[in-house]
Formats: structure tokens, C-alpha cells, sequence
């Protein structure tokens, strides 16, 4: 068997110019996340913000392959993954508007499924940005829907800084505060 240039930079290159659509959801699989973010926002209806993003990091030596990944997608930002640490290395693609994730994020992924537990994610994922799209976040009982599959995803909220008591506890504090009328009458 001969390796003539098979490993040449230029070789390389032109075999990721355009990364074919299972590439790029195997190295989602282990690259990528998807994800719901969750803050107090006391100007919100629920006084909870919900932001969905999608992510995919890798070292900045291979940051020619986010920017092809987001080529493909036509969406996302590229930057510095972990701004505040030094030694970090790595470059993330971030997409997080809602409408570049329904119409082009999750319609890819529905075409190119993922592989791995990512992929129940990814499904729950899915659902919570369509319902994000009907605005059900904005009331109390979607509010609390999306809290409960936001918390079913990656290894069941692992990582969260949030109980989920406490986000529930502020939603249906919202709910208390609007229900009890001020003493002009408004609510």
C-alpha cells in the first residue's frame, strides 16, 4: 500500500473544503452539545430567560473545520471558548437564534441523526426550541415544561449551577406576583 501525500496539508484541505453531512454529525457526537440555558430575568413573564445553543468546540489548530461546519450550516458565531482562561486553547461554534436553529440546525440533525446519547439530547432539544417558537416558554406551565426537559438533557443536568427546585419556585413566584392585584387595582 503506498501514502504517497496522503497526509500532505494540501491533501487534507481540499478533503475538507466541503465536510460531508454524516462528518459533521459524528463529530458532533463528540464535539457538539446541545443545550438550554436558564436565568433569572425579572422583565421576563416567567422571570426566567431560556436561551438554546448549540455548540460545537475544538482546539485552535483545527478551527478551519468550525469554520466549514458553519459554512454547511450557514449559522453561528466562532470564539474563544473560555475567554477568562488562559491555558484554554479551544475556539466553540455557537448558534443560539432561534430561528437559524429551527430552520436550519435542527432540520440538518433531523437528516444526519446523531449516534450517540446525544442524540436523546438532541430530540429534547428539538422540542423545547419548537416550543420556544410557540412562545409556550412565556407561560408559567410551558416555563415549567421546558425547565423539566432542559434537565432531562446532558446526563440529566449534571453540570447545572440551578437547582430545579429554585427554577420552579421562580416561575411560580411570577405566577403568585401577577395574580395578586396592586392596591390600584392593577396587577
Amino acid at each position: 500500500m503506498t501514502c504517497n501525500n496522503v497526509l500532505s496539508a494540501d491533501n487534507q484541505q481540499e478533503r475538507l473544503q466541503v465536510p460531508h453531512p454524516w462528518y459533521i454529525s459524528g463529530f458532533v457526537d463528540g464535539e457538539g452539545s446541545f443545550h438550554i440555558a436558564i436565568y433569572q430575568d425579572l422583565h421576563m413573564k416567567t422571570h426566567l430567560k431560556f436561551i438554546p445553543e448549540f455548540h460545537i468546540s475544538q482546539h485552535k489548530a483545527s478551527l478551519t473545520v468550525l469554520e466549514q461546519i458553519k459554512e454547511v450550516l450557514h449559522c453561528g458565531n466562532i470564539k474563544v471558548n473560555h475567554r477568562g482562561r488562559e491555558t484554554d486553547q479551544t475556539y466553540v461554534l455557537v448558534v443560539r437564534n432561534r430561528n437559524d436553529l429551527l430552520e436550519k440546525v435542527i432540520p440538518f440533525f433531523n437528516t444526519y441523526p446523531l449516534r450517540t446519547t446525544k442524540a436523546q439530547d438532541f430530540c429534547l432539544f428539538a422540542s423545547i426550541v419548537t416550543m420556544m417558537y410557540t412562545n409556550v416558554h412565556l407561560t408559567v406551565l410551558g416555563a415549567k415544561k421546558i425547565i423539566s426537559l432542559a434537565y432531562a438533557m446532558n446526563a440529566n443536568g449534571y453540570r447545572r449551577k440551578t437547582k430545579y427546585a429554585d427554577l420552579i419556585r421562580i416561575v411560580e413566584s411570577s405566577e403568585t406576583k401577577r395574580e395578586i392585584p396592586t392596591r390600584s387595582g392593577k396587577l
